[in-house]
């Protein structure tokens, strides 16, 4: 009966370790996935920046063209 129970506890033990080894994979994975997220992220903030409103612009845009504009009312 002894030689059945420790076949039984290194049987465990070979489940154990292959199950730690599977969620220890898992893990690595989740990590490498939130590094390229952390940096898809930092692109996504430079493209918001780059495509953000330019509402002082506008006004300058706006004046720049006050002659065209009443040169087309007249019209």
């Amino acid at each position: 009966m002894e030689t059945v129970a420790w076949i039984t506890v290194a049987l465990a033990g070979l489940i154990i370790a292959a199950t730690a080894l599977g969620l220890l994979r898992v893990i690595l994975h989740l990590v490498a996935i939130k590094r390229t997220l952390g940096t898809l992220l930092v692109g996504v903030d430079v493209v918001a920046e780059k495509t953000s409103t330019v509402p002082a612009a506008v006004e300058s845009v706006n004046e720049s063209l006050r002659p065209v504009r009443e040169f087309c009312d007249t019209i």
